[in-house]
Protein backbone atom coordinates (compact mmCIF):
# COMPACT_ATOMS: atom_id res chain seq x y z
CA UNK A 1 0.00 0.00 0.00
CA UNK A 2 1.35 3.43 -0.94
CA UNK A 3 1.84 5.87 1.89
CA UNK A 4 0.07 9.19 1.82
CA UNK A 5 3.13 11.24 0.86
CA UNK A 6 3.74 9.00 -2.15
CA UNK A 7 0.10 9.31 -3.23
CA UNK A 8 0.22 13.10 -2.99
CA UNK A 9 3.62 13.25 -4.71
CA UNK A 10 2.27 11.18 -7.58
CA UNK A 11 -0.66 13.56 -8.05
CA UNK A 12 1.60 16.61 -7.92
CA UNK A 13 4.06 14.94 -10.30
CA UNK A 14 1.33 14.31 -12.84
CA UNK A 15 0.25 17.96 -12.60
CA UNK A 16 3.83 19.20 -13.08
CA UNK A 17 4.15 16.98 -16.16
CA UNK A 18 0.79 18.11 -17.53
CA UNK A 19 1.88 21.73 -17.08
CA UNK A 20 5.03 21.01 -19.11
CA UNK A 21 7.55 20.45 -16.33
CA UNK A 22 9.52 17.52 -14.92
CA UNK A 23 7.22 15.26 -12.88
CA UNK A 24 10.04 14.64 -10.39
CA UNK A 25 9.50 18.21 -9.16
CA UNK A 26 6.23 17.08 -7.57
CA UNK A 27 7.66 15.62 -4.37
CA UNK A 28 5.41 16.47 -1.42
CA UNK A 29 6.61 16.80 2.17
CA UNK A 30 4.91 17.40 5.50
CA UNK A 31 4.52 21.12 6.03
CA UNK A 32 7.07 22.90 8.19
CA UNK A 33 4.34 25.50 8.82
CA UNK A 34 1.37 23.47 10.09
CA UNK A 35 -0.39 26.75 10.93
CA UNK A 36 -0.60 27.45 7.18
CA UNK A 37 -1.04 24.02 5.57
CA UNK A 38 -0.75 20.27 6.08
CA UNK A 39 1.64 19.48 3.22
CA UNK A 40 3.83 21.44 0.86
CA UNK A 41 5.61 21.06 -2.44
CA UNK A 42 8.73 23.12 -3.18
CA UNK A 43 9.37 21.73 -6.66
CA UNK A 44 8.65 25.02 -8.41
CA UNK A 45 11.59 26.57 -6.56
CA UNK A 46 13.91 23.87 -7.85
CA UNK A 47 12.49 24.09 -11.39
CA UNK A 48 12.77 27.86 -11.76
CA UNK A 49 16.39 27.85 -12.96
CA UNK A 50 15.90 24.81 -15.18
CA UNK A 51 12.92 26.37 -17.00
CA UNK A 52 14.09 30.01 -16.75
CA UNK A 53 10.77 30.93 -15.23
CA UNK A 54 9.63 32.58 -12.00
CA UNK A 55 8.83 29.84 -9.46
CA UNK A 56 5.46 31.38 -8.61
CA UNK A 57 4.41 30.99 -12.28
CA UNK A 58 5.25 27.27 -12.21
CA UNK A 59 3.57 26.79 -8.83
CA UNK A 60 0.41 28.59 -9.96
CA UNK A 61 0.16 26.51 -13.13
CA UNK A 62 0.36 23.30 -11.12
CA UNK A 63 -2.06 24.48 -8.42
CA UNK A 64 -4.63 25.52 -11.04
CA UNK A 65 -4.65 22.01 -12.49
CA UNK A 66 -5.44 20.48 -9.09
CA UNK A 67 -8.07 22.84 -7.66
CA UNK A 68 -10.92 20.54 -8.66
CA UNK A 69 -9.19 17.33 -7.58
CA UNK A 70 -11.23 15.42 -5.00
CA UNK A 71 -8.09 14.91 -2.91
CA UNK A 72 -7.54 18.54 -1.91
CA UNK A 73 -9.63 20.88 0.19
CA UNK A 74 -7.08 23.66 -0.46
CA UNK A 75 -4.13 23.90 -2.83
CA UNK A 76 -2.54 27.28 -3.37
CA UNK A 77 0.60 28.79 -4.89
CA UNK A 78 2.23 31.31 -2.55
CA UNK A 79 5.25 33.52 -3.04
CA UNK A 80 7.98 32.99 -3.88
CA UNK A 81 6.84 29.63 -5.33
CA UNK A 82 5.62 27.20 -2.67
CA UNK A 83 2.54 25.04 -3.13
CA UNK A 84 0.57 24.77 0.11
CA UNK A 85 -1.76 21.79 0.47
CA UNK A 86 -4.64 20.69 2.65
CA UNK A 87 -6.46 17.43 1.99
CA UNK A 88 -10.17 16.67 2.22
CA UNK A 89 -11.56 14.94 5.29
CA UNK A 90 -13.22 12.19 3.25
CA UNK A 91 -10.04 11.40 1.30
CA UNK A 92 -8.03 11.18 4.53
CA UNK A 93 -10.63 9.00 6.25
CA UNK A 94 -10.68 6.53 3.36
CA UNK A 95 -6.88 6.35 3.37
CA UNK A 96 -6.76 5.64 7.12
CA UNK A 97 -9.48 2.99 6.72
CA UNK A 98 -7.39 1.33 4.01
CA UNK A 99 -4.43 1.36 6.40
CA UNK A 100 -6.54 -0.19 9.14
CA UNK A 101 -7.61 -2.99 6.79
CA UNK A 102 -3.98 -4.02 6.35
CA UNK A 103 -2.31 -6.25 8.93
CA UNK A 104 0.77 -4.02 8.98
CA UNK A 105 -1.09 -0.69 8.69
CA UNK A 106 0.04 -0.17 5.11
CA UNK A 107 3.73 -0.95 5.56
CA UNK A 108 5.08 -2.60 2.41
CA UNK A 109 7.28 -5.66 2.86
CA UNK A 110 10.95 -5.62 1.97
CA UNK A 111 12.41 -7.96 -0.61
CA UNK A 112 12.68 -10.68 2.03
CA UNK A 113 16.37 -10.49 2.87
CA UNK A 114 18.10 -12.94 5.16
CA UNK A 115 20.05 -11.18 7.88
CA UNK A 116 22.18 -12.27 10.80
CA UNK A 117 22.36 -9.81 13.69
CA UNK A 118 25.28 -10.15 16.07
CA UNK A 119 24.32 -8.54 19.38
CA UNK A 120 24.56 -9.25 23.07
CA UNK A 121 28.24 -10.14 23.18
CA UNK A 122 28.26 -11.05 26.87
CA UNK A 123 31.30 -12.81 28.30
CA UNK A 124 30.61 -16.09 30.03
CA UNK A 125 31.64 -16.34 33.69
CA UNK A 126 30.57 -12.74 34.27
CA UNK A 127 27.10 -11.43 35.19
CA UNK A 128 25.39 -9.05 32.79
CA UNK A 129 26.03 -5.43 33.76
CA UNK A 130 24.80 -2.08 32.48
CA UNK A 131 27.43 -2.15 29.75
CA UNK A 132 25.52 -5.01 28.11
CA UNK A 133 22.22 -3.12 28.04
CA UNK A 134 22.48 -1.14 24.83
CA UNK A 135 23.69 -3.96 22.61
CA UNK A 136 20.90 -6.23 23.82
CA UNK A 137 17.95 -3.89 23.41
CA UNK A 138 19.13 -2.08 20.27
CA UNK A 139 19.91 -5.39 18.57
CA UNK A 140 16.59 -6.92 19.63
CA UNK A 141 14.70 -3.91 18.24
CA UNK A 142 16.53 -4.04 14.91
CA UNK A 143 15.75 -7.75 14.68
CA UNK A 144 12.04 -7.17 15.38
CA UNK A 145 11.89 -4.23 12.98
CA UNK A 146 13.44 -6.18 10.13
CA UNK A 147 11.10 -9.11 10.75
CA UNK A 148 8.12 -6.75 10.70
CA UNK A 149 9.28 -5.61 7.26
CA UNK A 150 9.40 -9.21 6.06
CA UNK A 151 13.06 -10.18 6.44
CA UNK A 152 14.28 -13.51 7.78
CA UNK A 153 16.45 -12.59 10.74
CA UNK A 154 18.72 -14.71 12.93
CA UNK A 155 19.88 -13.18 16.20
CA UNK A 156 23.18 -14.47 17.59
CA UNK A 157 24.29 -13.64 21.13
CA UNK A 158 27.92 -14.39 20.09
CA UNK A 159 29.26 -15.04 23.57
CA UNK A 160 32.80 -14.20 24.59
CA UNK A 161 33.90 -17.72 25.52
CA UNK A 162 37.31 -18.20 23.91
CA UNK A 163 39.51 -15.39 25.13
CA UNK A 164 41.86 -14.61 27.97
CA UNK A 165 39.11 -14.68 30.63
CA UNK A 166 39.01 -18.46 30.19
CA UNK A 167 42.73 -18.78 30.89
CA UNK A 168 42.44 -16.44 33.87
CA UNK A 169 39.71 -18.58 35.42
CA UNK A 170 41.61 -21.80 34.75
CA UNK A 171 44.80 -20.44 36.33
CA UNK A 172 42.98 -18.97 39.34
CA UNK A 173 41.20 -22.28 39.85
CA UNK A 174 44.54 -24.08 39.72
CA UNK A 175 45.89 -21.77 42.45
CA UNK A 176 42.84 -22.28 44.68
CA UNK A 177 42.22 -25.98 44.03
CA UNK A 178 45.44 -27.49 42.63
CA UNK A 179 44.31 -31.07 43.38
CA UNK A 180 41.38 -30.95 40.95
CA UNK A 181 41.55 -33.78 38.44
CA UNK A 182 41.54 -31.30 35.54
CA UNK A 183 45.15 -30.37 36.38
CA UNK A 184 46.38 -33.97 36.58
CA UNK A 185 48.37 -34.49 33.38
CA UNK A 186 48.24 -38.28 33.81
CA UNK A 187 44.43 -38.49 34.17
CA UNK A 188 42.84 -40.28 31.19
CA UNK A 189 39.33 -40.99 32.51
CA UNK A 190 36.03 -39.14 32.19
CA UNK A 191 35.87 -35.77 33.91
CA UNK A 192 33.08 -35.08 36.45
CA UNK A 193 29.68 -33.93 35.19
CA UNK A 194 29.30 -31.61 38.18
CA UNK A 195 31.21 -28.31 37.92
CA UNK A 196 33.81 -27.60 40.61
CA UNK A 197 32.15 -24.23 41.30
CA UNK A 198 28.71 -22.64 41.62
CA UNK A 199 27.60 -19.59 39.67
CA UNK A 200 28.25 -17.26 42.63
CA UNK A 201 31.71 -18.81 43.13
CA UNK A 202 32.51 -18.45 39.44
CA UNK A 203 31.50 -14.80 39.56
CA UNK A 204 34.08 -14.29 42.32
CA UNK A 205 36.86 -16.25 40.61
CA UNK A 206 37.07 -14.11 37.50
CA UNK A 207 37.36 -10.66 39.17
CA UNK A 208 40.00 -12.06 41.50
CA UNK A 209 41.97 -13.46 38.57
CA UNK A 210 41.59 -10.31 36.50
CA UNK A 211 42.84 -8.08 39.34
CA UNK A 212 45.75 -10.43 40.01
CA UNK A 213 46.81 -10.44 36.34
CA UNK A 214 47.22 -6.65 36.46
CA UNK A 215 49.75 -6.93 39.28
CA UNK A 216 51.39 -10.32 38.71
CA UNK A 217 53.10 -10.70 35.32
CA UNK A 218 53.94 -14.33 35.98
CA UNK A 219 50.27 -15.15 36.70
CA UNK A 220 49.17 -13.29 33.56
CA UNK A 221 51.68 -15.21 31.43
CA UNK A 222 50.43 -18.52 32.84
CA UNK A 223 46.84 -17.46 32.10
CA UNK A 224 47.80 -16.62 28.51
CA UNK A 225 49.42 -20.03 28.17
CA UNK A 226 46.34 -21.73 29.64
CA UNK A 227 44.16 -19.85 27.13
CA UNK A 228 46.26 -21.04 24.21
CA UNK A 229 46.32 -24.62 25.51
CA UNK A 230 42.57 -24.60 25.95
CA UNK A 231 42.14 -23.31 22.40
CA UNK A 232 44.40 -26.10 21.12
CA UNK A 233 42.25 -28.72 22.86
CA UNK A 234 43.91 -29.64 26.17
CA UNK A 235 41.42 -32.08 27.73
CA UNK A 236 41.31 -30.84 31.29
CA UNK A 237 41.08 -27.22 30.24
CA UNK A 238 38.33 -27.96 27.74
CA UNK A 239 36.40 -29.73 30.51
CA UNK A 240 36.67 -26.64 32.75
CA UNK A 241 35.65 -24.47 29.81
CA UNK A 242 32.52 -26.60 29.31
CA UNK A 243 31.68 -26.31 33.02
CA UNK A 244 31.97 -22.52 32.75
CA UNK A 245 29.48 -22.50 29.86
CA UNK A 246 27.09 -24.89 31.63
CA UNK A 247 27.01 -22.68 34.73
CA UNK A 248 26.96 -19.28 32.97
CA UNK A 249 24.58 -19.65 30.06
CA UNK A 250 21.37 -20.49 32.00
CA UNK A 251 21.88 -17.36 34.13
CA UNK A 252 22.51 -15.23 31.04
CA UNK A 253 19.35 -16.60 29.41
CA UNK A 254 17.33 -15.77 32.52
CA UNK A 255 18.56 -12.18 32.53
CA UNK A 256 18.01 -11.68 28.81
CA UNK A 257 14.51 -13.15 29.18
CA UNK A 258 13.76 -10.56 31.84
CA UNK A 259 14.42 -7.90 29.20
CA UNK A 260 12.36 -9.71 26.52
CA UNK A 261 15.56 -10.20 24.52
CA UNK A 262 15.71 -13.49 22.63
CA UNK A 263 18.42 -15.11 20.54
CA UNK A 264 17.99 -17.81 17.93
CA UNK A 265 21.65 -18.74 18.28
CA UNK A 266 23.60 -19.17 21.50
CA UNK A 267 26.95 -19.52 19.78
CA UNK A 268 30.23 -18.11 20.99
CA UNK A 269 33.62 -17.27 19.59
CA UNK A 270 34.51 -20.94 20.09
CA UNK A 271 31.79 -22.08 17.67
CA UNK A 272 33.87 -21.08 14.67
CA UNK A 273 37.12 -22.64 15.92
CA UNK A 274 37.07 -25.41 13.30
CA UNK A 275 37.19 -22.83 10.51
CA UNK A 276 40.20 -20.88 11.80
CA UNK A 277 43.14 -23.09 10.76
CA UNK A 278 41.99 -23.66 7.14
CA UNK A 279 41.03 -19.97 6.87
CA UNK A 280 44.50 -18.78 7.94
CA UNK A 281 46.18 -21.30 5.70
CA UNK A 282 44.09 -20.16 2.74
CA UNK A 283 44.92 -16.50 3.41
CA UNK A 284 48.64 -17.29 3.47
CA UNK A 285 48.60 -19.57 0.41
CA UNK A 286 46.70 -17.01 -1.66
CA UNK A 287 49.02 -14.17 -0.71
CA UNK A 288 46.50 -12.20 1.31
CA UNK A 289 48.25 -12.65 4.66
CA UNK A 290 51.92 -12.28 5.54
CA UNK A 291 54.19 -12.36 8.56
CA UNK A 292 54.90 -9.17 10.45
CA UNK A 293 57.00 -9.20 13.64
CA UNK A 294 56.10 -12.85 14.15
CA UNK A 295 52.36 -12.33 13.71
CA UNK A 296 50.20 -13.14 10.67
CA UNK A 297 48.46 -10.03 9.30
CA UNK A 298 46.36 -8.83 6.37
CA UNK A 299 46.93 -5.31 5.07
CA UNK A 300 43.59 -3.50 4.72
CA UNK A 301 44.64 0.12 4.17
CA UNK A 302 43.08 1.77 1.13
CA UNK A 303 44.26 4.81 -0.84
CA UNK A 304 41.13 6.79 -0.03
CA UNK A 305 41.57 6.44 3.75
CA UNK A 306 41.63 9.71 5.64
CA UNK A 307 43.10 8.06 8.74
CA UNK A 308 45.49 5.24 9.46
CA UNK A 309 43.93 1.77 9.21
CA UNK A 310 46.36 -0.75 10.75
CA UNK A 311 46.74 -4.28 9.37
CA UNK A 312 44.29 -6.87 10.68
CA UNK A 313 46.14 -9.34 12.91
CA UNK A 314 44.98 -12.88 12.24
CA UNK A 315 47.40 -14.80 14.47
CA UNK A 316 49.58 -13.53 17.30
CA UNK A 317 53.26 -14.42 17.42
CA UNK A 318 52.51 -17.17 20.00
CA UNK A 319 49.92 -18.71 17.65
CA UNK A 320 46.88 -17.56 19.62
CA UNK A 321 43.73 -16.34 17.87
CA UNK A 322 42.31 -12.86 18.36
CA UNK A 323 38.81 -11.41 18.23
CA UNK A 324 39.33 -10.60 14.56
CA UNK A 325 40.27 -14.21 13.86
CA UNK A 326 37.13 -15.61 15.45
CA UNK A 327 34.95 -12.90 13.86
CA UNK A 328 36.27 -13.79 10.40
CA UNK A 329 35.84 -17.52 11.03
CA UNK A 330 32.30 -16.82 12.26
CA UNK A 331 31.53 -15.05 8.98
CA UNK A 332 32.56 -18.24 7.16
CA UNK A 333 30.29 -20.25 9.44
CA UNK A 334 27.34 -17.88 8.96
CA UNK A 335 27.77 -17.95 5.19
CA UNK A 336 27.83 -21.75 5.26
CA UNK A 337 24.81 -22.12 7.55
CA UNK A 338 22.55 -19.25 6.45
CA UNK A 339 23.97 -17.63 3.28
CA UNK A 340 22.78 -14.22 4.54
CA UNK A 341 22.32 -11.11 2.42
CA UNK A 342 23.62 -9.01 5.28
CA UNK A 343 25.32 -9.31 8.64
CA UNK A 344 24.73 -6.57 11.19
CA UNK A 345 26.93 -6.05 14.24
CA UNK A 346 25.63 -4.07 17.22
CA UNK A 347 28.47 -3.06 19.52
CA UNK A 348 30.13 -0.13 21.28
CA UNK A 349 31.07 2.53 18.75
CA UNK A 350 34.64 2.39 20.04
CA UNK A 351 34.93 -0.93 18.19
CA UNK A 352 34.49 0.75 14.81
CA UNK A 353 38.14 0.25 13.82
CA UNK A 354 37.96 -3.45 14.67
CA UNK A 355 34.94 -3.98 12.43
CA UNK A 356 36.41 -1.88 9.63
CA UNK A 357 39.43 -4.22 9.65
CA UNK A 358 37.25 -7.34 9.80
CA UNK A 359 34.91 -6.25 7.00
CA UNK A 360 37.77 -5.26 4.72
CA UNK A 361 39.64 -8.48 5.44
CA UNK A 362 36.55 -10.58 4.70
CA UNK A 363 36.13 -8.88 1.30
CA UNK A 364 39.82 -8.76 0.40
CA UNK A 365 40.45 -12.43 1.20
CA UNK A 366 37.31 -13.51 -0.68
CA UNK A 367 35.67 -14.96 2.43
CA UNK A 368 32.59 -13.19 1.07
CA UNK A 369 31.80 -11.42 -2.17
CA UNK A 370 29.86 -8.25 -2.75
CA UNK A 371 26.53 -10.08 -2.40
CA UNK A 372 26.85 -9.88 1.39
CA UNK A 373 26.53 -6.49 3.03
CA UNK A 374 28.14 -5.69 6.37
CA UNK A 375 26.75 -3.09 8.76
CA UNK A 376 28.19 -1.86 12.03
CA UNK A 377 25.74 -0.11 14.34
CA UNK A 378 27.96 1.48 16.96
CA UNK A 379 26.30 2.79 20.08
CA UNK A 380 27.34 5.41 22.59
CA UNK A 381 27.74 5.16 26.34
CA UNK A 382 25.03 5.13 28.99
CA UNK A 383 26.23 7.73 31.49
CA UNK A 384 25.27 8.84 34.96
CA UNK A 385 24.29 12.39 35.83
CA UNK A 386 27.98 13.22 36.20
CA UNK A 387 28.43 12.55 32.48
CA UNK A 388 30.65 9.52 33.14
CA UNK A 389 29.81 5.86 32.41
CA UNK A 390 27.01 4.72 34.70
CA UNK A 391 28.24 3.23 37.98
CA UNK A 392 26.89 2.12 41.35
CA UNK A 393 26.93 4.62 44.21
CA UNK A 394 30.24 3.20 45.42
CA UNK A 395 31.76 3.50 41.95
CA UNK A 396 31.47 -0.14 40.89
CA UNK A 397 29.92 -1.62 37.77
CA UNK A 398 26.18 -2.11 38.29
CA UNK A 399 24.68 -5.49 37.53
CA UNK A 400 21.91 -5.31 34.98
CA UNK A 401 19.45 -7.15 37.21
CA UNK A 402 20.08 -4.54 39.93
CA UNK A 403 19.32 -1.73 37.49
CA UNK A 404 16.10 -3.44 36.41
CA UNK A 405 15.10 -3.98 40.05
CA UNK A 406 15.71 -0.29 40.84
CA UNK A 407 13.57 0.80 37.90
CA UNK A 408 10.73 -1.56 38.81
CA UNK A 409 10.74 -0.28 42.39
CA UNK A 410 10.68 3.35 41.25
CA UNK A 411 7.69 2.61 39.02
CA UNK A 412 5.93 0.67 41.78
CA UNK A 413 6.38 3.55 44.25
CA UNK A 414 4.93 6.04 41.76
CA UNK A 415 1.99 3.78 41.00
CA UNK A 416 1.14 3.36 44.69
CA UNK A 417 1.42 7.10 45.43
CA UNK A 418 -1.77 8.10 43.64
CA UNK A 419 -3.63 4.84 42.98
CA UNK A 420 -5.41 2.22 44.98
CA UNK A 421 -4.28 -1.11 43.60
CA UNK A 422 -3.69 -4.58 44.96
CA UNK A 423 -0.02 -4.89 45.92
CA UNK A 424 0.55 -8.11 43.96
CA UNK A 425 -1.03 -6.64 40.84
CA UNK A 426 0.97 -3.43 41.20
CA UNK A 427 4.22 -5.40 41.53
CA UNK A 428 3.45 -7.34 38.35
CA UNK A 429 2.43 -4.24 36.38
CA UNK A 430 5.52 -2.38 37.61
CA UNK A 431 7.70 -4.95 35.82
CA UNK A 432 5.94 -4.26 32.52
CA UNK A 433 6.04 -0.49 32.98
CA UNK A 434 9.61 -0.62 34.30
CA UNK A 435 10.78 -2.43 31.17
CA UNK A 436 9.16 0.25 29.03
CA UNK A 437 10.98 2.91 31.05
CA UNK A 438 14.32 1.16 30.59
CA UNK A 439 13.99 0.36 26.89
CA UNK A 440 12.31 3.57 25.78
CA UNK A 441 14.75 5.64 27.84
CA UNK A 442 17.60 4.07 25.89
CA UNK A 443 16.04 3.63 22.43
CA UNK A 444 14.63 7.15 22.24
CA UNK A 445 18.22 8.35 21.88
CA UNK A 446 20.03 8.05 18.58
CA UNK A 447 22.08 4.86 18.99
CA UNK A 448 25.46 6.48 18.29
CA UNK A 449 24.94 9.17 20.93
CA UNK A 450 25.94 8.99 24.59
CA UNK A 451 23.04 9.65 26.94
CA UNK A 452 22.40 10.26 30.61
CA UNK A 453 20.44 7.61 32.49
CA UNK A 454 17.97 9.53 34.65
CA UNK A 455 15.87 7.18 36.80
CA UNK A 456 13.44 9.90 37.88
CA UNK A 457 12.78 11.12 34.34
CA UNK A 458 12.67 7.69 32.66
CA UNK A 459 10.06 6.40 35.13
CA UNK A 460 7.85 9.49 34.92
CA UNK A 461 4.29 8.99 33.69
CA UNK A 462 4.52 12.32 31.87
CA UNK A 463 6.71 13.55 29.04
CA UNK A 464 8.82 11.64 26.55
CA UNK A 465 8.96 8.33 28.44
CA UNK A 466 7.93 4.72 28.12
CA UNK A 467 5.39 4.92 30.97
CA UNK A 468 3.70 7.88 29.23
CA UNK A 469 3.35 5.83 26.04
CA UNK A 470 1.89 2.91 28.02
CA UNK A 471 -0.45 5.21 29.92
CA UNK A 472 -1.82 6.44 26.59
CA UNK A 473 -2.45 2.87 25.41
CA UNK A 474 -4.09 2.01 28.75
CA UNK A 475 -6.34 5.06 28.37
CA UNK A 476 -7.44 3.86 24.92
CA UNK A 477 -8.09 0.35 26.27
CA UNK A 478 -10.23 1.80 29.07
CA UNK A 479 -12.38 3.79 26.63
CA UNK A 480 -12.88 0.74 24.41
CA UNK A 481 -13.92 -1.32 27.45
CA UNK A 482 -16.44 1.31 28.50
CA UNK A 483 -17.85 1.46 24.97
CA UNK A 484 -18.33 -2.33 24.89
CA UNK A 485 -19.86 -2.27 28.38
CA UNK A 486 -22.69 -0.15 26.94
CA UNK A 487 -23.57 -3.13 24.74
CA UNK A 488 -21.99 -1.79 21.56
CA UNK A 489 -19.55 -3.68 19.37
CA UNK A 490 -16.18 -2.37 18.17
CA UNK A 491 -16.35 -4.57 15.06
CA UNK A 492 -16.99 -3.18 11.58
CA UNK A 493 -16.94 0.51 12.51
CA UNK A 494 -16.29 3.21 9.90
CA UNK A 495 -14.36 6.41 10.39
CA UNK A 496 -16.16 9.73 10.25
CA UNK A 497 -16.12 11.57 6.93
CA UNK A 498 -16.47 15.04 8.44
CA UNK A 499 -13.78 15.52 11.05
CA UNK A 500 -13.19 17.69 14.08
CA UNK A 501 -9.80 19.47 13.94
CA UNK A 502 -8.29 17.17 16.59
CA UNK A 503 -9.75 14.11 14.85
CA UNK A 504 -8.14 15.12 11.56
CA UNK A 505 -4.83 15.83 13.26
CA UNK A 506 -4.84 12.34 14.71
CA UNK A 507 -5.51 10.84 11.29
CA UNK A 508 -2.71 12.89 9.76
CA UNK A 509 -0.35 11.57 12.44
CA UNK A 510 -1.46 7.98 11.82
CA UNK A 511 -0.84 8.42 8.09
CA UNK A 512 2.89 8.81 8.84
CA UNK A 513 3.19 5.30 10.25
CA UNK A 514 4.43 3.42 7.18
CA UNK A 515 6.94 6.06 6.12
CA UNK A 516 8.27 6.14 9.70
CA UNK A 517 8.75 2.36 9.72
CA UNK A 518 10.48 2.50 6.34
CA UNK A 519 12.88 5.21 7.56
CA UNK A 520 13.67 3.34 10.79
CA UNK A 521 14.27 0.16 8.79
CA UNK A 522 16.54 1.71 6.15
CA UNK A 523 18.58 3.67 8.69
CA UNK A 524 18.59 1.03 11.49
CA UNK A 525 17.20 3.78 13.70
CA UNK A 526 14.94 2.71 16.60
CA UNK A 527 14.83 6.30 17.90
CA UNK A 528 12.60 7.20 14.94
CA UNK A 529 9.95 4.79 16.24
CA UNK A 530 10.15 6.37 19.71
CA UNK A 531 9.85 9.89 18.30
CA UNK A 532 6.81 8.87 16.27
CA UNK A 533 4.87 7.21 19.08
CA UNK A 534 5.59 10.12 21.40
CA UNK A 535 4.10 12.51 18.82
CA UNK A 536 1.21 10.11 18.22
CA UNK A 537 0.51 9.82 21.95
CA UNK A 538 0.50 13.61 22.30
CA UNK A 539 -1.87 14.05 19.35
CA UNK A 540 -4.14 11.31 20.65
CA UNK A 541 -4.32 12.90 24.11
CA UNK A 542 -5.24 16.23 22.53
CA UNK A 543 -7.98 14.44 20.58
CA UNK A 544 -9.15 12.77 23.79
CA UNK A 545 -9.42 16.07 25.68
CA UNK A 546 -11.12 17.94 22.82
CA UNK A 547 -13.75 15.32 21.97
CA UNK A 548 -16.18 13.91 24.54
CA UNK A 549 -16.00 10.37 23.24
CA UNK A 550 -18.20 8.49 25.72
CA UNK A 551 -20.77 11.30 26.09
CA UNK A 552 -21.09 11.99 22.35
CA UNK A 553 -24.83 11.88 21.60
CA UNK A 554 -24.50 11.21 17.85
CA UNK A 555 -24.07 7.41 17.77
CA UNK A 556 -22.53 7.37 14.30
CA UNK A 557 -20.06 10.08 15.18
CA UNK A 558 -19.16 8.25 18.41
CA UNK A 559 -18.64 5.04 16.44
CA UNK A 560 -16.26 6.96 14.17
CA UNK A 561 -14.29 8.09 17.21
CA UNK A 562 -14.06 4.50 18.45
CA UNK A 563 -12.93 3.30 15.02
CA UNK A 564 -10.13 5.87 15.14
CA UNK A 565 -9.12 4.77 18.64
CA UNK A 566 -8.75 1.19 17.42
CA UNK A 567 -6.32 2.29 14.71
CA UNK A 568 -4.32 4.49 17.08
CA UNK A 569 -4.11 1.59 19.54
CA UNK A 570 -2.88 -0.74 16.79
CA UNK A 571 -0.18 1.71 15.63
CA UNK A 572 1.05 2.17 19.20
CA UNK A 573 0.99 -1.54 20.01
CA UNK A 574 2.83 -2.53 16.83
CA UNK A 575 5.46 0.08 17.63
CA UNK A 576 6.07 -0.97 21.22
CA UNK A 577 6.17 -4.63 20.16
CA UNK A 578 9.02 -3.72 17.79
CA UNK A 579 10.71 -1.80 20.63
CA UNK A 580 10.44 -4.91 22.78
CA UNK A 581 7.85 -4.16 25.47
CA UNK A 582 4.09 -4.34 25.86
CA UNK A 583 1.28 -2.52 27.65
CA UNK A 584 -0.75 -3.67 30.66
CA UNK A 585 -4.54 -3.39 30.73
CA UNK A 586 -4.40 -0.81 33.47
CA UNK A 587 -1.89 1.29 35.39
Amino acid sequence: MKNLLDILSEKLGEAFEKAGYDRNLGRVTISNRPDLCEYQCNGAMAGAKQYKCAPIVIAQAVADLLKEDETFSEIAAVNPGFINIKIKDEFLSKHIEAMAGDEKLGVELSGGKTAVIDYGGANVAKPLHVGHLRSAIIGETIKRLKRFKGDTVIGDVHLGDWGLQMGLIIEQLRCEQPDLVYFDESFMGEYPDTPPFTLSELEQIYPKASARSKEDDDFKEKAQTATLEMQKGKRGYRAIWKHILDVSIPDLKKNYDNMKVEFELWKGESSAEEFIAPMVEDMINNGYAHESQGAIVVDVKEESDQKEIPPCIIKKSDGASLYATSDLATIIQRKKDYNPDEIIYVADKRQEMHFTQVFRTAKKTKIVDDSIDFSFLGFGTMNGRDGKPFKTRDGGVMRLETLISDINKAVYDKMMENREMDEAEALEISKTVGLSALKYGDLSNQASKDYVFDLERFTSFEGDTGPYILYTIVRIKAILRKYEETGKSTEGLSLNRTLTPAEKQLMLELSKFSSMIDAAYCELAPHKICAYIYDLANVFNSFYHENKIMTEEDADKQAGFIALLLIAKKALEISIEILGFDAPDRM
